[in-house]
């Protein structure tokens, strides 16, 4: 079985790329929402976040306090980096278990904004899009964010020229490109691998 890495920067439209490959029966896993599952009910990474952010990192009610981590991270890179170390050994163990599950696939996705070569990729699937659309769609889904957010989520995140060339093949999701072809292209390539 191949995996198959799905990435790109915010707003590029890389839900919309996993849900097509859902349609062709890829299994997908969503490392982001894993992620946010793993935050709430792991109880190694809760009591590492507790010893990061204090205890006010789960409100009263044991809901995961987003907003304070998101004010804490996004004005300090070193603590931003500190979560991620806690964060994503768990998604990577989490993604092993979800790979044993679905061993007899030809191949499966990992949807993530966060990835590089060395986690064990077979393949790297890129999408781009124009900042501008990007921007436009954060705004359009995140009504709570501000502009000054966004731009500094892009800000930490890889540049365009960083994840494309980290690409096995890339997707251009914007105006004038159609999606489906290039899906079904990429698609079919990689079933030549396996």
């Amino acid at each position: 079985m191949l995996k198959v890495g799905l990435t790109g920067g915010i707003g590029v439209g890389k839900s919309t790329v996993s849900k097509v490959f859902a349609l062709l029966e890829i299994p997908i896993y969503e490392a982001d929402y894993q992620a946010k599952l793993l935050i709430e009910n792991n109880q190694e990474v809760k009591r590492s976040l507790i010893e990061l952010f204090g205890e006010k990192v789960y409100m009263a009610d044991g809901t995961y306090n987003r907003k304070l981590v998101a004010e804490k991270v996004f004005e300090n890179k070193k603590m931003l980096d500190q979560l991620n170390e806690i964060v994503h050994p768990a998604v990577g163990i989490d993604f092993e278990n979800f790979c044993n599950n679905y061993s007899s696939s030809t191949y499966i996705i990992k949807e993530a904004a966060i990835m590089s070569k060395n986690q064990g990729l077979d393949k790297i699937i890129v999408v781009t899009s124009p900042l501008e659309l990007r921007i436009k769609r954060i705004k359009a889904r995140d009504l709570h964010r501000t502009e000054q957010q966004i731009a500094e989520i892009i800000k930490n995140q890889k540049s365009q020229e960083e994840f494309l060339a980290m690409a096995d093949f890339e997707i251009k999701n914007n105006d004038s490109e159609m999606l489906l072809p290039q899906i079904l292209a990429i698609h079919k390539k990689i079933l030549t691998f396996s």
